[in-house]
């Protein structure tokens, strides 16, 4: 090889050298910027876990108080129809002269 066939391939192998180097800086910014992603669609898997766990402690809540309105609703029932059983007893009772 002479001396101008060295330097052709030497430019050549140059410019191979600055676009590999490009090409590297920009596989290296995509990198970045994927990690970058992975890192926020962690962050909002996380968030949405942290909801998960807050709608499930609503429910139960939720639950529970619909549960203490209705068992109060039962016991207001039940003491209504007591109070009327008693005065209908009551009523027969000296209706029929058993006065208490």
């Amino acid at each position: 090889m002479d001396e101008i066939e060295l330097r052709e391939k030497i430019a050549r192998i140059d410019e191979r050298s600055k676009s590999n180097t490009h090409r590297l800086d920009t596989a290296e910014k995509k990198l970045e910027e994927s990690e970058k992603l992975l890192n926020t669609i962690a962050l909002v898997a996380q968030r949405q876990s942290d909801m998960d766990g807050d709608i499930k402690e609503i429910k139960t809540e939720v639950k529970t108080l619909t549960s203490k309105a209705g068992k109060r609703w039962d016991s207001v029932v039940e003491k209504i129809i007591i109070m009327v059983v008693a005065a209908v007893v009551t009523y027969a009772l000296t209706k029929f002269g058993l006065g208490i």
